[in-house]
């Protein structure tokens, strides 16, 4: 299972001491972004060739909160979801305890230059990247 480490940023909560809901989603973004160069996609040069990578679908579960300076591991597994979309499926991870903290499963697709999806597997024949 690939892992980003991370720490909570005391800006990144709200008014109730613990990280702000939408921040969860900067913290997946992140760790697929990170996934994905590891796998050796480069967002800016398929961009450049009129591939978009885009999400489609985000789905959420909280299971507990993050507060500040708590550091955590943000997970990322890639599964195939259909002959056009790829699944991330993703936990937070807290630390020392590995309590879990949320876990995601976001849709994936590339659309061509003309906005259309289409097969992409660049990455294919390493689902199960470590990391």
């Amino acid at each position: 299972m690939f892992s980003v480490s991370m720490q909570v940023r005391d800006y990144e909560c709200d008014l109730q001491g613990v990280v702000n809901n939408a921040v969860y989603l900067n913290y997946l973004e992140h760790a697929r972004h990170q996934f994905l160069q590891h796998l050796g996609v480069d967002f800016a040069q398929y961009t450049a060739q009129g591939v978009h990578l885009m999400l489609v679908r985000c789905e959420l579960d909280f299971k507990a909160s993050l507060r500040p300076n708590d550091r955590f591991d943000v997970e990322v597994a890639l599964q195939r979801e259909s002959r056009l979309k790829y699944a991330f499926v993703q936990r937070i991870v807290r630390h020392p305890d590995q309590s879990l903290v949320a876990q995601a499963r976001a849709i994936g697709v590339a659309l061509n230059p003309q906005g259309k999806p289409f097969v992409f597997m660049p990455f294919e024949a390493d689902l199960t990247a470590e990391g």
